[in-house]
């Protein structure tokens, strides 16, 4: 399983004979991520150091140092692909990300994501930190229905953004207190919350929005669909999304927010039924945990959906 190799590692130039420490940097960088150019404005004696947490799945590097300038050819792009995405989050100082003709200057409170598929730059000064997020491409190209490289700034000052912001550096406060699959669970919270954040919300009635913003939505839903308060209001709120917006989404797959949090209660419950762990279990007890209000409204919506009580569902399974 991949959180079963979750690792913390750390490392400084500072431990280096000033001569070695350019060509550690290099060498470092490039092991973390790919081949790149190294700008070093001075390259004796230069200062730098990381703290890294990765999966097999997910990386997130804290990093800092004197003022240098990356560059990724494009030679390097073709001799050593990687079509992954790195989302960048400065602690302190300013960044300068540029790539396919557009440039953002990241402060505190912004960030970019951007892919290592085509040429890019990025330059900082010595006042700089930052965390850099590797997330696999298909996780992003899939739910945006994009394949080319995106450099923008994103606004995590407020709302969906400064979530995303305080999960990311909480990560790094929490490094030694979490295990393998928390760090991949909220990586994987990150990455949907970013997509969104990158989607905005100025596309509401776009059809291929629509799609992303409805599967984000199921795949909410059916991880909460035990929560009582679960509604559409309560599920827009906290997916950072406007309650028509994931009316329209879901109208165009012809449903709504309430036939989807019922038909997600209703699978949870069924699953219940046919798991021996659930099995002392009263029908009662099972509505109110799987987000019911009561055994009689489980039971109505059960046989309506299904044809037959909960009883006889969980009858079947012991026989």
């Amino acid at each position: 399983m991949a959180g079963e190799t979750y690792r913390v590692e750390s490392a400084e130039t500072t431990e280096l004979w000033s001569g070695e420490r350019a060509d550690f940097w290099s060498e470092h960088v490039t092991s973390y991520h790919c081949r790149l150019d190294y700008r070093f404005v001075q390259p004796g004696g230069f200062r730098g150091g990381t703290i890294r947490q990765c999966t097999d799945s997910y990386q997130i590097v804290d990093f800092w140092s004197d003022e240098i300038r990356y560059v990724r050819t494009p030679g390097q792009v073709r001799q050593d692909p990687d079509e992954d995405y790195r989302f960048l989050v400065p602690a302190q100082g300013e960044l300068v990300v540029r790539q396919d003709d557009q440039e953002a200057r990241l402060t505190p409170g912004s960030g970019a994501l951007f892919a290592l598929g085509e040429p890019f730059e990025l330059r900082h000064d010595s006042s700089t930190r930052a965390f850099i997020m590797t997330i696999p491409a298909r996780e992003i190209d899939d739910p945006l229905n994009r394949t080319s490289p995106l450099a923008a700034g994103l606004d995590l000052t407020t709302g969906l953004g400064h979530v995303v912001n305080a999960m990311v550096t909480g990560l790094s406060h929490e490094q030694d207190r979490i295990t393998g699959p928390h760090f991949d669970a909220v990586c994987e919270r990150i990455v949907e919350l970013l997509c969104m954040l990158a989607v905005g919300d100025d596309r509401p009635d776009v059809p291929g929005h629509l799609a992303e913003v409805e599967s984000l939505v199921r795949r909410y839903v059916r991880r909460h669909a035990a929560d009582p308060e679960l509604t559409g209001a309560t599920m827009a709120q906290d997916l950072g999304w406007s309650l028509r917006q994931v009316q329209l989404a879901l109208q165009q797959a012809g449903t709504t927010p309430r036939d989807l949090i019922r038909e997600e209660r209703l699978r949870l419950v069924k699953q219940r039924l046919r798991n021996p762990a659930y099995q002392y279990m009263s029908i009662a007890d099972l509505a109110y945990a799987s987000g019911f209000s009561s055994a009689s409204a489980l039971s109505t919506a059960f046989r309506r959906r299904y044809g037959q009580c909960p009883r006889d569902v969980r009858y079947e399974g012991d026989r």
